[in-house]
This record gives structure tokens, C-alpha cells and sequence, in this order.
């Protein structure tokens, strides 16, 4: 029972140490994250561009079959 107690002590003690670092880095985290939307943004920008393009390509087509 010793050892189960040692090793659920460990864990909790861990899981404190994890929750410290976040208090004290959160900028760090804050930063990740922001890059992160900012990139999910850049995808976004990126996919319109390309069906912008794609629909441009595609009345190009059209236009050259009818005349």
C-alpha cells in the first residue's frame, strides 16, 4: 500500500508542477496559440485564393469555348 500511495503522490505532484509552469509561462502558451489562429487564418486566406483562382480558370474556359 506503501508503494501505490508513493506512486499517487509522484502523480500528483507532477500534475502541481505542470499547473506551476503554465502559471508562471502563460505568455508562452499564449503566443503558441496565437500563431496558431494565425496560421488556421493564413490556411483559410490561402483556400479562397486558390477556388478564387480556380473559378477564374474555369469562366476563362468557358468564354474561350464560346468565342
Amino acid at each position: 500500500m506503501e508503494f501505490v500511495w508513493s506512486v499517487v503522490t509522484f502523480i500528483g505532484e507532477a500534475i502541481e508542477a505542470i499547473f506551476g509552469y503554465v502559471e508562471h509561462h502563460h505568455w508562452i502558451f499564449a503566443f503558441l496559440a496565437g500563431g496558431y489562429v494565425f496560421y488556421l487564418h493564413d490556411r483559410s486566406v490561402h483556400a479562397r485564393f486558390d477556388a478564387l483562382d480556380k473559378r477564374v480558370d474555369e469562366i476563362r474556359k468557358r468564354l474561350a469555348i464560346e468565342y
